[in-house]
């Protein structure tokens, strides 16, 4: 998509020194996908507490319950030769 928009020299000479690009588009799309993927990470960051994860508690319960309900079954397993 063109669009033509009015960068100052030093800050797009910044972003093409930062980014190493070698034309000032170039600079400018990287420094847009930088730009998003920061605004990804700060919202991933946000959410972090947000969800409903098993504690390290409950994760070894059940692990531990579901040893013991393997324990408490019967060998299942066919005899070899039969």
């Amino acid at each position: 998509m063109k669009t033509t928009i009015d960068i100052p020299e030093s800050i797009l000479a910044d972003a093409m020194r930062f980014t190493g690009a070698k034309t000032k588009r170039e600079a400018v799309v990287k420094a847009l996908e930088e730009f998003n993927r920061l605004q990804r990470v700060k919202d991933l960051v946000a959410s972090f507490g947000t969800w409903d994860i098993a504690s390290n508690e409950e994760i070894e319960a059940g692990d531990m319950a579901e040893l013991e309900a393997k324990r408490a079954k019967p060998d299942q397993r066919v005899a070899e030769g039969s």
